[in-house]
């Protein structure tokens, strides 16, 4: 297991470059993330820029290691920086706390009777590091943080008033609350942060030119079923807030602006009335690739069904319940509307709704034979 490296300059179109990381006798390769050493604080500059560091777990000894670069694309190992915790420690996520000026690594720790852990370690170096908290996830089968953590403020819509910090794991379960730089302080916990199938590990930028705190994470599509030469796939970009409601804050997902680059031809339909148990075909729109945008009121309707590309997309409006390919979810409605934003690849669909807080990748191959779309109704009248 490698590091794979690619590049890009609008998060749309992607250069793949060469291997970043190769297994060495602590192992092969397993995740971790990358900062850029901008005071040269572990002294692995070389006056000219400052240091690309990656940080990552060797999987056949569990120490965590590090890698620097000066130029981006040549990556050089030093000694292990953090000796071994317990069997299953891994996936260090490094980031720069302001406040304190000190180095956090957050990291997975597997501890006595299943119990999934994150440890909070502080560097000022990122070479020498000491163990500041511990956080408990859940146990065993419970994946509440286990593994792949990412950890990252935010403000609450915007303002330079209120942040607050977000800890994740792999499943997107996640927990809101303040942070010290030793100790993260929960205020609420367990969130929902997906409610698709095959979505797993998202990892997000830190220090964006805009501002934007961007997430893409890894899909584990079924590409080995349809001859494809390269092995699952990546999520689109996606743009994380934190927006209030009447629960509380919570993360929302968007698609990155920079996807409207990918937009060829444009249909509207507006005020279309689609009649009771009939169907709809959009006879006009013949295509693989697809992002649909629509909003409905279901008023009297009991049930709402796209069909795109072959795949059923349908609410139950009673149920408040979207259902695609198995996978079920409460999806309420806001203001008596529902707005669903779908992007359609050959590899599935990535559904957004609710403002954001409602994010569904469904992991399915589309064959190219079905590129029609249509719709049906069932209880009433409706517009879309």
């Amino acid at each position: 297991m490698h590091w794979g490296h690619a590049v890009s300059t609008d998060l749309v179109h992607w250069k793949e470059l060469d291997i970043a990381l190769y297994p060495d006798s602590f192992g092969t390769m397993y995740i971790g993330g990358g900062i850029v050493d901008i005071d040269n604080t572990s002294g692995l500059g070389d006056g000219s820029n400052a240091p690309l560091i990656l940080v990552y777990t060797a999987a056949d000894s569990w120490i965590q290691g590090l890698a620097y670069s000066q130029d981006g694309r040549n990556f050089n190992k030093t000694d292990p920086i953090l000796s071994k915790i317990s069997d299953g420690n891994r996936d260090p996520k490094v980031i720069w706390h302001e406040p304190t000026r000190r180095w956090v690594m957050v990291l997975y720790v597997a501890q006595e009777n299943d119990q999934h852990t994150i440890h909070f370690l502080t560097s000022t170096n990122l070479q020498k590091w000491e163990l500041a908290s511990v956080f408990n996830g859940g146990v065993g089968d419970d994946r509440y943080l286990f593994e792949c953590p990412e950890f990252f403020e935010l403000p609450v819509e915007g303002s330079t008033e209120e942040k607050k910090w977000v800890l994740t794991g792999a499943n997107n379960e996640y927990a809101i609350g303040t942070f010290d730089g030793k100790v993260f302080k929960p205020e609420e916990e367990r969130l929902n942060g997906q409610y698709g199938r095959g979505f797993y590990a998202p990892q997000t930028f830190s220090n964006e030119p805009n501002g934007r705190r961007m997430e893409i994470g890894w899909w584990r599509t079924n590409t080995n079923e349809i001859g494809a030469n390269f092995n699952q796939s990546m999520s689109i970009p996606m743009e994380l807030n934190l927006i209030k409601t009447p629960n509380g804050p919570r993360l929302t997902r968007t698609p990155v602006e920079e996807l409207k680059t990918l937009r060829k031809k444009h249909y509207s339909f507006n005020d279309l009335e689609v009649t009771n148990s009939q169907t709809h075909m959009f006879k006009v729109i013949k295509s693989e690739l697809l992002e649909i945008r629509t909003v409905f009121e279901p008023g009297m309707a009991e049930v709402v069904q796209f069909t795109i590309r072959g795949i059923d997309v349908v609410y139950n409006v009673e149920k408040e319940e979207l259902s695609v390919e198995g996978v079920r979810a409460h999806l309420p409605l806001f203001n008596n509307q529902l707005k669903l934003v779908i992007y359609v690849d050959r590899i599935g669909l990535e559904i957004f709704s609710n403002q954001g807080m409602f994010f569904m990748p469904i992991n399915i191959n589309i064959g190219s034979e079905n590129k029609g779309i249509n719709v049906s109704v069932k209880g009433a009248d409706m517009k879309i």
